[in-house]
C-alpha cells in the first residue's frame, strides 16, 4: 500500500517510516524541511518535503502520492510553544489537519490522526476511548479540534492517542529520557516534576500499533502508550539507576514549584486494554524501553 506520512523528520515519525518499511509498504515520508533519514536506500522510500498547511503544495504531493493510507503524525507539540505561539498551533495542528483531510478525501484514503492524553483534563487518569475529552491546554485544545475534523471524515478514519513517547531518537532532536540521562551524565541540575501522572511510551510500540491499524485498516480511538503509571521524575529516577549514577542533581518539584507555561494534566495516562484486545498490542515494560533507549 502506499501510506503518506507526515511530520517524517520528528522523532515519533521516523520510527513510523522505518516500521512501515520493514512491513512492505511504499512510503512517502514528508516534512516541511529536508530528508533528514537514511531510508533513500530502500526502493519503497521517497521523499517529499511539503508544508501541510500550505493548501498549494499539500495538494501537489496529494495528486503525485494518490495515498492508500495517510498517517498524520506530524503537530506542533510543544504544550508551552503552543501557548505563546497560539495562531501557530491553530495553523499547524488545526488548519494543517483539517487541509489533509480535504486532500484524502479526493483520493478516500484511509487517515490515521496521531493525538495525546493531553486532551484530558486530568481529573480522573487512566482515560478511555470513550471519555470526554476537557483539556487544560492550548496544545490539547488544537488536538481535540482536530480529533473533531477527523471524526468528520467520511473515508475511514482512526484516532492514536498516546503519551509522554521516549526512546532513541534515529536522527534530529531527542526526548525526554535522552534529555535528563544527559542531565544526570554531566551532574546538570534540573528539577522534575513529581506530581503529574504518565503511562511513558516506547516509541517502537508506539510505530508498531500504528502499523497495526495500517494492515488491518481498522477504525475508531485507540490508546496506544505504555503499561507503567510513572512520574516524570520517577521516570528519571530509573534513568539514574539504569546509568548507575547516584549522585545526580535531579530533584522533585510540585507543579506549583515548576511554573511551567502551559498547563498540564495532574493525572494523565491511557487505559490500553482496547489496543491489546483488538490490535493485539504488546507494550515492553518502561524498564525494558529504557533500556533499549539507553543501550
Amino acid at each position: 500500500m502506499k501510506v503518506f506520512v507526515t511530520g517524517a523528520n520528528g522523532f515519533v515519525g521516523s520510527y513510523i517510516v522505518a516500521q512501515l518499511l520493514a512491513d512492505g509498504h511504499e512510503v512517502f515520508a514528508s516534512s516541511r524541511t529536508g530528508d533528514l533519514s537514511s531510508f533513500n536506500t530502500n526502493k519503497n522510500y521517497r521523499f517529499i518535503q511539503v508544508d501541510f498547511s500550505d493548501p498549494f503544495s499539500l495538494h501537489d504531493a496529494f495528486e503525485f502520492v494518490q495515498p492508500d493510507i495517510v498517517v498524520h503524525s506530524g503537530a506542533m507539540s510543544r504544550p508551552d510553544d503552543c501557548e505563546i505561539k497560539q495562531s501557530d498551533a491553530f495553523d499547524t495542528n488545526v488548519f494543517g489537519t483539517v487541509q489533509l483531510l480535504l486532500n484524502a478525501e479526493a483520493y478516500k484514503s484511509f487517515f490515521i490522526f496521531l493525538s495525546t492524553d493531553f486532551i484530558f483534563d486530568g481529573e480522573k487518569g487512566m482515560y478511555k476511548e470513550e471519555d470526554k475529552p476537557a483539556p487544560v491546554s492550548y496544545y490539547g485544545k488544537t488536538k481535540m479540534d482536530a480529533e473533531e475534523a477527523v471524526m468528520e471524515y467520511r473515508h475511514g478514519w482512526a484516532i492514536v492517542r498516546t503519551s509522554f513517547v521516549y526512546g532513541k531518537p534515529l536522527y534530529g532532536r531527542g526526548n525526554f529520557i535522552t534529555m535528563i540521562a544527559d542531565k544526570i551524565r554531566t551532574k546538570q541540575p534540573f528539577n522534575v516534576v513529581n506530581d503529574q501522572l504518565r503511562t511513558p511510551t516506547y516509541v517502537s510500540d508506539l510505530a508498531n500499533g500504528i502499523a497495526a491499524i495500517v494492515k488491518q485498516r481498522t477504525g475508531g480511538v485507540f490508546n496506544i502508550a505504555g503499561k507503567n503509571i510513572l512520574t516524570p521524575f520517577e521516570m528519571a529516577q530509573r534513568v539514574a539507576e539504569s546509568l548507575g549514577i547516584s549522585d545526580h542533581l535531579i530533584r522533585p518539584v510540585t507543579k506549583d514549584e515548576l511554573k511551567e507555561l502551559a498547563q498540564r494534566p495532574l493525572k494523565g495516562g491511557l487505559d490500553i486494554n482496547k489496543a491489546i484486545s483488538d490490535l493485539k498490542y504488546e507494550p515492553v515494560s518502561f524498564d525494558e524501553g529504557l533500556r533499549a533507549t539507553l543501550r
